[in-house]
């Protein structure tokens, strides 16, 4: 029976054959008024009699039927539009209620396949920004770690002094895994141990006043072996060696590579914090390592630079002599001069307010302005006679076979060239002078050192005196 009345029931027909239906029954009432009014008008039959009054309700029953048909066909395709409308607005969460399996209800059903779909495909997309955001964050550090290489190689190549480099690789260094905490330890000259260098984060102070032995438990392996240390979540240390660590660095993990030149390392670059259950990642050991290679070449390049000025003998700006080769030459000089009973003199020329001249005037005329003095001195000896500029506004002159009287006569030409010089300038301000001090050997001293603090001494009591004039 059940069979039967499901077989006639319009809930399981299709929406076409709902349709059809609808329409056949909304054609019959039509097709009754027609009958009506040929029964009344065409036949010419008076009066009203029972038949005419049921076909007219028949014909509202099924004209009312008809059209809960097409509202309940039509109500359900609204209701379908308005969550889909709702859906491709972005409220994902909505589902389509399937009540009939008809084509409105297989279009819900395929509207909420399509829905959950989505949902799926944007929690993939959601997964893949996610990723995507920690790749983009992990490229921008990768860029900021590479521009600071350059930076730093920026610095090594424009002769910056060791301890800014050596500053700003600790700084940059910093940036490596999570640091809280970035330090350089050099080994010393005259020992083989360690001391701190460079500091920059957390505990600065108290890390500046660590050294470190070779043949610690910590540390032998970088020292001796040229190995990293790693102490992370993954890397634990023996039970002496972490103690021995967590009171030396106050620091619960670090990265430590050694600094290696020439056969021997030198240092130890390392970087750390104080967080729980963190690891290193094999990127942190390799960046870390491309500072520390970057010490090594820094630290190469100072000795390389030092060696060089050693082995110079001239000044870059004025071109005479430096220091060293003078104080060489005089001491030569002294030798030879004891050995043939020979005078051999020392001038030192001191430049007049020169200071204040700079700060009037600016670096750029300043330079100018020794440079013109260098070559008057330089035209006022002779060939046998050396000139030095031993310092920003000082010069010395070696003369050889002269004694005091002798050197003096040639400062003095010198003091009245420079003024004679400068003379002609109409701003008081720009006027050059200069004061010097004569010794001689043996009078004054037998050394060199002692000849140069003779004729220091002789410019300052000149200086005293009231500048521009020569003392001996």
């Amino acid at each position: 029976m059940s069979k039967n009345i499901n077989g006639l029931s319009l809930a399981s027909r299709g929406l076409k054959y709902k349709l059809k239906i609808s329409f056949y029954l909304m054609s019959i009432l039509p097709l009754f008024v027609c009958l009506y009014f040929a029964s009344e008008y065409i036949f010419l039959r008076l009066g009203v009699r029972l038949e005419v009054i049921l076909v007219i309700a028949i014909s509202i029953v099924i004209a009312v039927i008809g059209y809960f048909v097409i509202k309940d066909i039509f109500d359900r395709i609204v209701a379908v539009t308005s969550e889909a409308r709702l859906i491709a607005a972005g409220d994902l969460e909505r589902t389509v209620d399937v009540e009939r399996p008809d084509e409105v209800g297989e279009l819900g059903k395929a509207l909420n396949q399509l829905t959950q779909r989505i949902r799926g495909n944007m929690d993939e997309i959601k997964s893949y920004g996610e990723k995507t955001n920690q790749i983009n964050l992990e490229i921008q550090r990768r860029v900021i770690v590479l521009s600071s290489l350059l930076q730093i190689s920026d610095f090594i190549s424009q002769g910056a002094k060791i301890e800014e480099v050596l500053k700003v690789i600790v700084d940059k260094s910093q940036l490596l895994g999570g640091s809280e905490a970035a330090y350089l330890l050099l080994r010393e000259d005259s020992e083989d141990s360690f001391r701190m260098k460079e500091i920059s984060g957390i505990n600065a102070e108290y890390l500046l006043k660590i050294r470190i032995e070779p043949k610690g438990p910590l540390f032998d392996k970088v020292i001796n072996l040229n190995k990293p240390l790693v102490v992370d979540k993954e890397n634990k240390l023996p039970v002496n060696a972490a103690g021995f660590f967590s009171e030396t660095f106050r620091l619960k993990n670090t990265l430590i590579l050694p600094v290696y030149l020439k056969g021997k390392v030198i240092g130890m670059l390392g970087v750390g914090n104080a967080q729980e259950g963190f690891s290193y990642k094999k990127e942190d050991l390799e960046l870390l390592d491309i500072f520390a290679k970057q010490t090594a070449i820094a630290l190469e390049n100072d000795i390389l630079v030092r060696r060089a000025g050693e082995l110079e003998i001239k000044d870059a700006l004025t071109g005479l002599y430096n220091q060293a080769f003078l104080r060489s030459r005089l001491q030569e000089e002294i030798k030879r001069a004891v050995i043939y009973q020979r005078p051999c003199a020392l001038i030192f020329i001191d430049i007049d307010n020169f200071q204040k001249y700079k700060q009037n005037f600016g670096a750029i005329p300043a330079e100018s302005a020794l440079k013109r003095i260098a070559s008057l001195i330089r035209s006022a000896v002779s060939e046998i006679d050396r000139v030095a500029r031993t310092g920003e506004d000082e010069f010395a002159i070696l003369l050889p076979e002269k004694n005091k009287r002798q050197a003096q006569g040639v400062a003095e030409d010198i003091r009245k060239k420079i003024e004679y010089s400068y003379n002609e300038e109409p701003d008081i301000a720009k006027k050059i002078t200069v004061s010097a001090g004569v010794s001689e050997n043996p009078v004054d001293g037998v050394d060199a050192g002692v000849l140069f603090k003779k004729a220091v001494e002789l410019v300052n009591s000149a200086k005293k005196q009231g500048k521009n004039r020569i003392a001996g």
